[in-house]
């Protein structure tokens, strides 16, 4: 008995002098210094300032190191500094980017881990490091907690690949002076006849049929601020696929769903687009010799023009005085469900980067509703998170592009995006010359081969 006892009395005191030899480590022990590099466009340091802040309190062996590019050197700086081993360990893409920069970047990995500060000792007090592992974001919570085209564009092989902090959605900007000297006073909410005849009503022209004032910028191509987007979401509320989930671009094509019909929904919202910049039809009210769409606008030489919510500080800075407003996009009358377009940008980690872990805790961190709410506010940005649009629509400023987020669509623009708009620049410019259909679908079957090639 008083042998047992013995040797459980030596069991205690190999444990407790074990434990007294094991204490935590200090905080200097523990975490080394990190430096994340993180590069985007558009914003400024500032603009971050109070979440890398917050992010510093909790972790501050971490610095974040941020840099911004100007956009037309943004994609060459990227690829030479990927080349090099040089590279950002996060960075921003466009949301039409992420299958071209797949192969670039690391997935969100299913946990984080991370040391933290804490303070124990009932006498002394002392900082010790505490390691905590926590689970990431799923793609299922991502849909929930995002406006849908996020996850449209940011999941690939259900694994996530960026979050944006914000999204942007195309709407009508239009001149309030020049619809009340038209003696118009409802903006108009479709396309149709309500749309056009707004159009006509605000377009002038001298006896030689020279443009003097303009009712729409719409139907041109480079001097049309965004042409592209415009055009895309046309063929999207008319039923067109811009592209499908392989790959295959069908924007020229019959859908499955209207294989009996001889009715072409990308094809009738081209031949729409165009005709504002077609001189023998009534709506003809621009032409590609006219200035960029938003520097007319600004001078009040066009009556409506379609913009981001980016455009308002660029007219209010060209335009102090001008008396504008901003009005939903419009749909396709009788339409279900409405149609909108998002452009907007991902936050993304690097796979060269040598802490993929703590790129991505603070990618999550920064996205959260509680610190991006910072970032919006200081840019005056529509938010991506579905709780933070909520509070937003209402607002008088973004409300219309942050509420119109929930039915915003995207498509992907191949791995040269600058190409693919020279093609569909292209093609409105063709098309436009094309002197009846059988030329025009020629057109535009020409160039949605072209803008394949870019996807591939």
């Amino acid at each position: 008995m008083k042998k047992k006892i013995f040797i459980v009395f030596l069991i205690l005191v190999f444990f407790m002098t074990s434990a007294l030899g094991c204490k935590k480590k200090t905080v200097s022990e523990a975490t080394k210094p990190i430096e994340l590099t993180y590069w985007r466009v558009y914003d400024g340091e500032d603009d971050f300032e109070e979440i890398i802040k917050a992010y510093n309190a909790l972790h501050p062996y971490v610095t974040i190191k941020y840099r911004k590019l100007r956009y037309e050197e943004y994609k060459d700086a990227l690829l030479n500094a990927f080349a090099e081993d040089r590279g950002p360990d996060i960075f921003s893409i466009h949301n039409t980017w992420m299958k071209e920069y797949k192969s670039k970047i690391e997935p969100l990995p299913s946990q984080t881990s991370m040391v933290f500060q804490v303070e124990q000792g009932a006498l002394k007090k002392e900082l010790v490091s505490e390691t905590r592992v926590a689970n990431s974001m799923t793609a299922k919570e991502l849909k929930q907690n995002f406006a849908d085209v996020v996850y449209s564009d940011v999941v690939l092989d259900n694994k996530i690949y960026g979050l944006p902090l914000s999204v942007d959605t195309l709407a009508l900007y239009y001149n309030q002076n020049l619809f009340d000297q038209a003696g118009i006073v409802d903006v108009p909410k479709y396309w149709n006849t309500e749309f056009q005849q707004t159009v006509k009503k605000l377009t002038k022209q001298d006896s030689q049929g020279n443009i003097l004032q303009s009712g729409v910028a719409l139907g041109g191509s480079t001097n049309v601020e965004r042409f592209s987007d415009i055009l895309s979401v046309l063929m999207m509320q008319n039923g067109a696929t811009m592209m499908n989930d392989s790959g295959t671009v069908l924007f020229h094509t019959i859908p499955q769903s209207m294989a009996d019909s001889d009715y072409n929904p990308g094809f009738m919202a081209l031949n729409f687009y165009t005709d504002f910049a077609n001189p023998v039809k009534e709506v003809y009210s621009w032409n590609n010799t006219m200035e960029n769409s938003v520097n007319a606008f600004a001078s009040g030489k066009v009556a409506m023009m379609f913009g981001y919510s980016y455009h308002l500080e660029t007219i209010k800075s060209l335009a102090p005085k001008l008396n504008f407003f901003v009005s939903p996009l419009p749909q396709i009358e009788g339409s279900a469900t409405p149609i909108n377009f998002a452009n907007y940008w991902v936050e993304v980690v690097s796979k060269k980067s040598k802490y993929v872990n703590e790129a991505w805790d603070f990618v999550q961190f920064l996205a959260n509703a509680n610190q991006v709410s910072s970032y919006l506010k200081k840019t005056n940005k529509p938010a991506a998170l579905r709780s933070l649009i909520a509070k937003q629509k209402d607002d008088e400023t973004i409300g219309i592009f942050a509420n119109q987020a929930f039915t915003a669509k995207s498509w992907y623009k191949g791995s040269n995006s600058v190409l693919m708009e020279n093609f569909m620049a292209q093609m409105i410019d063709n098309f436009l010359l094309s002197t009846n259909s059988e030329e025009s679908f020629s057109v535009m079957n020409l160039y949605a081969n072209r803008i394949q090639q870019t996807i591939n």
